[in-house]
């Protein structure tokens, strides 16, 4: 495996994560203006919300940790 396709595969983590984030920020809101919701129609996508922060830390730390090992092995190339 490759540095760049470990960098796209961060990339890709870090969309997926944040697509997911904004369907479930919308499901939220979605709940919270309903009238007949009731507490537990929200519970689902705050907790989804919480997951979908964590996938986006974890592709984070692969984009960065891909980047350092890049730039060592740019360092001795040179």
């Amino acid at each position: 495996m490759s540095v760049n396709s470990i960098l796209q595969t961060g990339m890709q983590g870090i969309q997926n994560a944040t697509q997911g984030a904004e369907k479930a920020a919308r499901e939220i809101v979605r709940a919270g203006t309903e009238t007949s919701s009731s507490p537990n129609s929200v519970v689902e996508p705050i907790v989804d919300l919480q997951l979908y922060e964590r996938s986006i830390q974890a592709s984070s730390q692969v984009v960065k940790t891909a980047d350092e090992v890049l730039g060592s092995l740019l360092d001795i190339m040179v």
